[in-house]
């Protein structure tokens, strides 16, 4: 009885500490997902006042909104292009650490423009502005190598896997039609048999080939008909006439015919 009333206090309290965990859980990603959508909005507010105030400021303002829009645009879309394609090729680690740290120096100068754009000094702020340009194009050109670079492996593997793929579809449709090949045998048999030397040669002294020549005077001959491969000509019909007895060829074991006698 004490054994079954330990088993039973052990499971509600591992019950109740899965449960504590879950519910941990549960709150943890709830809150991460609350963060994450205040991250976006704040962001998107960012951006929308910095694009206003680079159409709508002139001087040192506008350009300062600029700088800071053309770094956040180029540094986020190749975090997200990084973080895409690092999950289909682990390659691109080394990558994505090289931009955590060039996220780094973009931060920084992202901070310093802001700063910046609540100075009171204008003229301070103007003489920075070539400094501050040139570093923000460094930044801004690393993160488009980097983001082109990883596009540009992905599109070729692309191409790599759909050049293999089209093979293996060609070879699968060539058997399919195995009928197809069936018949091309036989043709491409005949075909070879055509062009062997020889073959199909026309045929007569062009083809080394001595005919007989037809006996002189007689042009229409059978035999000329015979050699080109004409039909046979045909011979006249004979009279139905009895031999003549007296010209047989006698020969000494015959008698001689008595001659008939009348009474």
């Amino acid at each position: 009885m004490t054994a079954a009333i330990t088993i039973l206090a052990l499971l509600l309290v591992a019950f109740i500490a899965l449960g504590v965990y879950a519910t941990v859980k549960a709150v943890g990603a709830a809150k991460r997902g609350v963060d994450r959508t205040i991250t976006q909005a704040r962001r998107t507010v960012e951006d929308t006042t910095l694009r206003a105030k680079s159409f709508g400021q002139t001087g040192v303002a506008g350009e300062l909104a600029q700088l800071r829009l053309a770094l956040r645009t180029s540094m986020r879309a190749t975090q997200d292009a990084l973080h895409a394609g690092v999950a289909e090729d682990s390659s691109l680690a080394e990558s994505v650490g090289l931009f955590r740290r060039l996220s780094a120096h973009g931060l920084e100068l992202d901070e310093e423009l802001k700063r910046l754009e609540r100075e009171p000094d204008r003229a301070t702020v103007a003489g920075l502005l070539p400094q501050l340009r040139e570093r923000t194009e460094r930044i801004t050109h690393s993160a488009d190598s980097l983001r082109w670079a990883a596009r540009d492996r992905a599109r070729q593997f692309a191409e790599d896997d759909l050049d293999a793929l089209n093979a293996q579809i060609d070879i699968e449709a060539g058997a399919l039609r195995h009928w197809t090949v069936e018949e091309q045998r036989p043709a491409q048999a005949q075909g070879a048999a055509s062009q062997a030397p020889g073959a199909g040669a026309p045929r007569g002294r062009d083809a080394g080939v001595d005919w007989p020549e037809p006996a002189a005077g007689s042009g229409n001959s059978s035999t000329a008909d015979d050699s080109w491969g004409g039909p046979a000509r045909e011979e006249a019909p004979q009279a139905i006439t009895a031999p003549d007895p007296h010209l047989r060829t006698k020969y000494p074991w015959q008698k001689s015919a008595r001659p008939e006698t009348t009474n």
